[in-house]
């Protein structure tokens, strides 16, 4: 997300501050996050709230503090595997069913941690997204009850990653249902704002707690471990986080246009993808879809490129543009899976991307269209590499 004027300015203003916000977060920014998150529907108060430099350390210091094995879905986020077991917890893929990825799948949840225990393991925590990184999809809401009941009943507690649940491609026509409303005992939510409400420069993310014992315990852990961390808010990205969790007009504005920026141009990137032969679920959030090329495996082969890390060093060296492989979101490294991004295709420079994101029809942008021409010619040449 570019930088608003307006949260530069506060950002600014508040570049004396020199001192770093307490672990956790200043009373200023939970309070701003405690509305942000009531206007969802997710009552809670500062008391159950965390903030983070950054999704990562806060999401590991909420591993840590729970324990026990780490489910995930299969596809998942690139860092939540690696965090997991860095952290010397054993982390075990789900599948997802056939409509969308970021829930698995209830029955085979149940097989999973069935199996885990059968094994002498601790399932302990299953990670979702109901608005998915990957893939790009929108888990509908009896999904999402099914997997959240099973997972409750197996004794598991959910952190719920509902860092792109304000990108919906659709949002009058797209059902978002968070799991905290389901199972509001059993379910911490975590949010990156960076990206979405910020920019990705000044790293931000907040995490809600249940409002329960248990969670009051919960959130005091993972205050303990992020000062262990030295995970700390400067006071200037606080100031800027807390302003735009308000959602002041400015912030609110710029972030459904890039939205529907995004919106526009995965649907023509998901048009390319099957016009190609490859298959990919249709994009409603995010700023990612994830295409199988399994059906080019014969021309893919011609080309040296038989699993997915030689689909990655292909389509990255083809587009231009970062293009990771399935096997980093935890799919097996024979598939043909890779995660197309739509931030390239709005521009690689600052002016090109503001241009894109104030169009009324960024297709028609010459630097998008000229993109897209690219994204399409290399999908194409897949079918025929002669």
């Amino acid at each position: 997300m570019p930088v608003l004027p307006e949260l530069a300015a506060v950002l600014a203003a508040a570049a004396s501050r020199t001192e770093a916000e307490p672990p956790g977060g200043g009373a200023v920014l939970r309070d701003a996050a405690c509305g942000y998150w009531w206007r969802r529907g997710l009552r809670c108060h500062p008391g159950d709230l965390a903030a983070a430099p950054g999704a990562q350390p806060l999401l590991s210091a909420l591993i840590a503090a729970h324990g026990g094995d780490v489910l995930l879905p299969r596809p998942c986020p690139t860092s939540w595997t690696p965090e997991a077991r860095l952290l010397g917890h054993p982390a075990y893929h789900v599948p997802t069913p056939a409509e969308c990825g970021g829930v698995p799948d209830p029955y085979a949840l149940l097989e999973t941690v069935r199996r885990v225990r059968a094994e002498g393991g601790h399932p302990a925590l299953l990670l979702l997204a109901v608005a998915d990184d990957p893939t790009g999809t929108v888990a509908p809401p009896e999904l999402v009850r099914e997997t959240c009941e099973a997972a409750v009943g197996e004794g598991l507690h959910i952190i719920s990653d509902e860092t792109w649940r304000d990108t919906l491609h659709q949002p009058r026509d797209t059902v978002f249902v968070s799991p905290a409303e389901m199972c509001p005992g059993d379910v911490t939510v975590l949010c990156d704002l960076a990206g979405s409400l910020t920019p990705t420069a000044w790293p931000a993310a907040i995490a809600r707690f249940p409002t329960t014992p248990r969670g009051a315990v919960r959130r005091a852990r993972t205050l303990d471990l992020l000062t262990a961390l030295g995970a700390r808010l400067a006071a200037p990205v606080a100031a800027a986080a807390a302003h735009a969790l308000g959602e002041p007009a400015p912030v609110t504005e710029r972030a459904a246009a890039a939205a529907a920026a995004h919106a526009q141009v995965a649907t023509a990137a998901h048009r390319a993808v099957l016009a190609a032969g490859a298959l990919a679920l249709p994009p409603r959030a995010g700023r990612h879809l994830y295409a199988d090329l399994g059906p080019l495996r014969g021309p893919l082969a011609e080309l040296g490129v038989t699993d997915s890390m030689d689909l990655e060093d292909h389509l990255t060296g083809r587009l231009g543009a970062p293009t990771p492989g399935g096997h980093r979101f935890g799919d097996e490294l024979g598939a043909l899976r890779v995660r197309l991004s739509t931030a390239p295709l709005l521009g690689t420079a600052p002016h090109e991307r503001a241009a894109a994101l104030t169009a009324a029809r960024p297709l028609e942008t010459p630097h998008v269209a000229r993109a897209l021409h690219t994204f399409e010619s290399a999908l194409h040449e897949l079918q025929d590499p002669r």
